[in-house]
């Protein structure tokens, strides 16, 4: 099994415009799973000479294309920097040449941005991880997403400003489909849970992974409310939530159903272009991805501290030493 990460040349110096987020996750994942936290943009245009392939004009045009990539890492890197600010684990450098993974013990943002980055790069999305030595096991794999099972909770609580449940099944707590729903409208308070005669008799979730919700004091209807779908794989865009939980959800599990309105949210591991992410928001509704689930997860913990319930919160230290063990694994 080789150590070396894979970079796909074909997705970055062919034909197709350059996927930048693709070029920049490769330079991150280098940098974090190397001896000394480094990687060097420079490696980007050593790879993408070395494989090269295509039949260029000239050599001009040829450096020109490895500059643009290059260029587009930096770039998207930037972007990155910008949105997350200290819940970032890397640092450019002032020339734009070289990226540092900067934690010695990543904080939780951190931590949610690099399980992010790890499950954006399985071998079903990108080929970079694939056949290499540091390519998470599968109990890392299945940690990973359980993690950011939690991790998409704490964001959706903080994007509410309340508190938040994680009802994906297997739930936390290990509760039943209905004892689970009935002891979140408790808090709610709107709306009485009572499946109807025609609902599904063995239920796991019914799609909805988180609740969120931002209560009034009155705890009378009209308040900010949130249903989420948590997605980790490559088809997550074909598992909207917005006419579930206006259709089936409400008319299956409720004898009055809600008269607020759920808003419907999908949170995603994944690096979302600028470009594209107003289509997301069409297919799927308010999306948080990888550059606003760690912020978000980082505000949660405020949220903590003032006595706000956001179900397997505590979890998220475990997360965290799950990435340590995980990086000083792969850097032996």
């Amino acid at each position: 099994m080789s150590r070396s990460l894979y970079l796909p040349t074909d997705e970055l110096a062919g034909d197709l415009p350059a996927d930048s987020d693709l070029a920049a996750d490769y330079l991150e994942i280098l940098a974090a799973t190397s001896i000394d936290n480094q990687s060097f943009v420079s490696d980007l245009i050593d790879v993408l000479e070395v494989s090269a392939e295509q039949d260029y004009e000239d050599v001009d045009e040829e450096i020109l294309i490895r500059e643009d990539v290059a260029k587009g890492a930096v770039d998207r890197i930037d972007s990155r920097v910008r949105a997350l600010g200290n819940a970032y684990p890397f640092a450019l450098d002032s020339s734009g040449t070289l990226l540092t993974y900067t934690p010695d013990s990543p904080n939780i943002g951190e931590t949610a941005y690099l399980v992010s980055l790890l499950l954006s790069n399985l071998d079903s999305i990108t080929p970079i991880l694939s056949g290499s030595a540091v390519y998470p096991t599968q109990p890392e794999i299945d940690a990973l997403r359980l993690y950011f099972q939690y991790f998409a909770t704490a964001a959706l609580a903080a994007e509410v400003q309340g508190p938040a449940w994680s009802f994906g099944f297997p739930r936390p707590d290990g509760s039943g489909f209905v004892k689970k729903l009935t002891d979140i409208w408790s808090v709610i308070n709107d709306g009485e849970v009572k499946p109807h005669e025609s609902a599904p008799k063995s239920p796991k979730d019914d799609q909805v992974d988180i609740f969120a919700c931002r209560v009034r004091s009155d705890r009378l209807p009209g308040f900010l409310f949130a249903a989420a779908q948590v997605a980790t794989g490559k088809s997550w865009k074909t598992k909207s939530l917005k006419s579930h939980i206006i259709d089936a959800f409400p008319s299956r599990w409720f004898l009055e159903q809600p008269a607020t309105k759920m808003i419907p949210y999908h949170v995603v591991p994944f690096a979302r272009k600028d470009e594209i992410l107003r289509d997301d928001v069409l297919i799927v509704g308010n999306i948080l991805h990888r550059t606003r689930v760690p912020r978000r997860v980082a505000e949660a913990a405020s949220l903590v501290s003032r006595g706000v319930e956001i179900e397997a919160f505590d979890q998220l230290k475990f997360a965290i030493s799950l990435i340590k063990n995980y990086l000083n694994r792969a850097r032996i």
